[in-house]
């Protein structure tokens, strides 16, 4: 309750407003005496919301790994230990991605093969949306980590997406295999040597909104660059868009024309009509909300937690790494 830049207001509406309409019971963690008084002075039912008091809260500017083994009592370690020990099917967050990160790593632990989880999230295309990964949680990545989450990424596309070999392409700054860091040339080496996956190579930031490939891989920093440069250019767009058509009346009456257009393609750039990003390979569905998200984010994140619960996420996830993991051991012998 207490993540994000409007917390717990923005949280605490986009619960109430997730109980009423998917018929769920959220837990809240947080300051309880604080949430009750945002509740009663805003005029939110508390119905179907069991609130859990805390009395810590891992601030955006502490270091993560720190933050989760000192402050034992803040609403993310209570909630992740929560969700760990059955007390809940999902946790949704919209405060510190570095300790989600490390708080799902070390309480709610990883699936077999997968050391280090990835935020990834679903991005709006040309041709159709993409799976970014990763966009957030790893700063910095191995040249074995781009590559495992080009097959995780993979195997999310195509089991629960529903592509058929889907294709993953390496974010870089150039399309040629000697492009890029020395980290990113080796993980082309190992992406394109990957048995599991169907590599499409390099891919340069200016094609990866034509939706060509299903999956795009980079780390956490270029992800993370490339997921908020594409919402603010989204949004600086239709903005202007909207001041063209609203310059005479001739355009006013040209805008009423293409106004539906416009409002369809405003709401699939919206970050908060996604909600939020799960993070692949943890043990148990989290997921990670927009730090700016309104009370619409919130309950969108709500609604993606309990889909990846009633899709089994983690247990479809861990079946489709130990068929990879089956196919890669053959294909070594």
């Amino acid at each position: 309750m207490m993540g994000g830049d409007n917390a717990p207001l923005a949280v605490l509406e986009g619960a109430a407003q997730a109980v009423k309409e998917y018929g769920i019971t959220v837990v809240g963690v947080g300051d309880e005496a604080l949430v009750r008084r945002t509740a009663q002075e805003n005029s939110i039912p508390l119905d179907g919301i069991e609130l859990v008091n805390c009395t810590e809260v891992i601030d955006m500017c502490d270091e993560p790994a720190r933050a989760i083994r000192q402050k034992k009592d803040s609403s993310i370690v209570v909630g992740l230990n929560m969700l760990k020990d059955g007390k809940g099917d999902a946790f949704v967050s919209a405060g510190s991605t570095g300790a989600l990160h490390v708080g799902a790593s070390l309480i709610v632990r990883t699936l077999k093969g997968i050391k280090r989880p990835a935020l990834a999230t679903m991005v709006p295309a040309k041709k159709q949306a993409y799976l970014l990964l990763d966009c957030g949680a790893n700063v910095e990545c191995r040249p074995e980590m781009l590559n495992a989450f080009g097959t995780m990424g993979s195997v999310y596309a195509e089991k629960v997406m529903g592509r058929e070999t889907p294709k993953v392409a390496l974010v870089n700054n150039g399309a040629e295999d000697t492009k890029g860091t020395p980290t990113y040339r080796e993980a082309h080496k190992l992406l394109k040597a990957n048995p599991c996956i169907h590599f499409a190579g390099n891919i340069e930031p200016r094609y990866i909104m034509d939706g060509d490939v299903d999956v795009v891989v980079c780390d956490g920093f270029v992800g993370n660059v490339v997921l908020k440069l594409t919402e603010g250019v989204a949004k600086t767009l239709l903005g202007m868009l909207k001041k063209i058509f609203l310059q005479n009346l001739i355009t006013k009456l040209s805008y009423l024309g293409i106004k539906g257009g416009l409002g369809e393609l405003k709401r699939m750039m919206d970050s908060e009509e996604v909600g939020g990003a799960p993070l692949l390979g943890a043990a148990k569905p989290v997921i990670k909300a927009h730090g700016s998200s309104h009370a619409k984010g919130i309950k969108n994140a709500i609604r993606q937690a309990k889909l990846c619960v009633a899709n089994d996420l983690c247990g479809t996830m861990e079946k489709a790494l130990a068929e990879v993991a089956a196919q890669k051991e053959e294909a070594d012998a």
